[in-house]
């Protein structure tokens, strides 16, 4: 068991000071971790990978006979993510998270609903919607068009400031370059591969040749099966080159300056 998940045994086995809501998410939290963890050793990194998206996870109590307390379990996922959990991947999931409560004669997990995050709206949420829905549709920054303070630049969205960081690198390396020999950039743009819909940090193209540069958060760890297979996807679909920048390599220009050249290099071929 990880480190986190002792860690949630802990708090659990020493609520004082928790809400009912917060106990309920921990609950959920542990349950659902264990549960994709227990689909990933037994081989089926897909599902489990699925499992990673959920953005919170709660385990409310449903149902008390018997001494047993039958739990429910909701899952919130971000709204473009819920075409990936289909009946099929519900189901294993479902069950997985039934197999590692077996053993615990208090806790049983009856059902499971998966819903949609529900995003924070400012008071001035109709002229973000209307920004984000007006005349000119666009693909780009589908989800973050829609949250207050996001940062922008050149009319362009991002999801933090460290990807607007990576952006100006590139946009720098953008104006040196030769106009016959330049890069496009192009910020969190919705992109169909096969089965899925995903939003690359930033695309960027040169020579010929499209790349992609993610900057995972602190917590990317967690992700990485997912975060494999979704580079996998990316480049079956003509995807040159993928790389990946930790945040916690980014909080210096040089070295954002060290990753921009190296990655245009592998691009450029």
């Amino acid at each position: 068991m990880s480190d986190d998940l002792r860690s949630l045994d802990q708090i659990l086995a020493n609520p004082e000071g928790l809400s009912e809501s917060e106990l309920d998410r921990l609950r959920g939290e542990q349950v659902l971790g264990a549960a994709a963890t227990l689909l990933h050793r037994q081989g089926d990194a897909e599902t489990a990978g699925i499992a990673v998206d959920v953005t919170t996870a709660h385990l409310t109590l449903w149902d008390s006979d018997f001494g047993i307390d039958t739990y429910k379990a909701v899952l919130e996922v971000e709204p473009h993510l819920l075409p990936r959990f289909t009946e099929e991947a519900q189901e294993r999931i479902r069950e997985a998270m039934r197999t590692v409560t077996a053993r615990n004669r208090d806790l049983s997990v009856g059902l499971m609903e998966v819903l949609p995050t529900i995003p924070e709206v400012s008071v001035d949420w109709r002229k973000q919607l209307r920004a984000a829905t007006g005349p000119s549709p666009t693909n780009q920054a589908r989800r973050v068009r829609l949250e207050p303070q996001h940062p922008m630049e050149d009319g362009l969205h991002f999801t933090n400031v460290w990807e607007q960081g990576v952006y100006r690198v590139l946009k720098e390396r953008q104006a040196a370059l030769p106009d016959d020999d330049t890069i496009g950039i192009v910020p969190l743009g919705a992109m169909r591969v096969r089965g899925h819909t995903y939003e690359p940090d930033l695309l960027v193209t040169y020579r010929g040749r499209a790349g992609v540069i993610e900057i995972d958060g602190p917590h990317h760890k967690e992700r990485a099966s997912s975060d494999k297979s979704r580079d996998r996807l990316m480049q079956n679909a003509g995807v040159h080159y993928v790389d990946r920048l930790d945040v916690r390599d980014s909080t210096k220009k040089e070295e954002v300056e060290k990753f921009v050249a190296t990655f245009l290099k592998r691009l450029g071929g």
